[in-house]
């Protein structure tokens, strides 16, 4: 990892934009890229797919379950918590950390963007980046093929409905859809109980 520690590599987690062709980052692309592969490939018993995604992820709580095919672009900055699970077609682009809270439920082709590029041609082209981190609380469920786009953070307890385009914060306990995303309604006190 500590190849990974590099001037480029710190830019880039810290937000700063940074050249993406940078051979160290190019070298952490290529090993999630093996990882992910053997992850989406093979036949897997829990123990085995247990410590792949350690060597994947950043961290990882117990009862992790990510359903293949999945893709990110380094997984070291992706910090899962206990009871996670990803159905099949998640990608999470983690040029910047994403922290995911407890109990979380990713419907199908959930995708979770911390990359962004410049606006400006010559530098895009350039191919410098640059990013912002995603924050998922605990108990949240994001339904099927939602995008959650860079600087978001999504509260506890919400349910983010499927389809939905995410770009800006959404608050804990409410259910919250659209595109762009907005709140629809508060949980009732029945829903965070869990009496429904």
């Amino acid at each position: 990892m500590s190849e990974q520690r590099g001037t480029e590599w710190q830019k880039m987690v810290a937000g700063d934009p940074y050249d993406a062709g940078a051979p160290a980052l190019t070298a952490a692309r290529e090993r999630a890229r093996r990882l992910t592969h053997r992850l989406n490939s093979e036949w897997l018993e829990r123990s085995d797919r247990d410590a792949l995604l350690d060597e994947l992820l950043g961290q990882r709580g117990e009862q992790c379950a990510i359903n293949p095919p999945f893709y990110c672009d380094y997984g070291r900055n992706i910090f899962v918590g206990e009871n996670f699970y990803a159905n099949v077609g998640c990608t999470i682009l983690d040029v910047c950390e994403v922290h995911i809270g407890d109990n979380v439920l990713l419907a199908p082709n959930v995708q979770i963007y911390t990359a962004a590029h410049p606006v400006a041609v010559a530098p895009r082209i350039a191919g410098v980046e640059f990013g912002k981190p995603v924050r998922i609380g605990h108990n949240v469920w994001v339904g099927g093929a939602s995008v959650i786009c860079p600087g978001v953070t999504i509260g506890d307890n919400s349910v983010i409905g499927a389809g939905s385009v995410v770009t800006k914060d959404i608050p804990a306990n409410v259910v919250a859809a659209g595109n762009p995303c907005r709140v629809l309604r508060l949980m009732t006190a029945e829903e965070l109980a869990g009496l429904t």
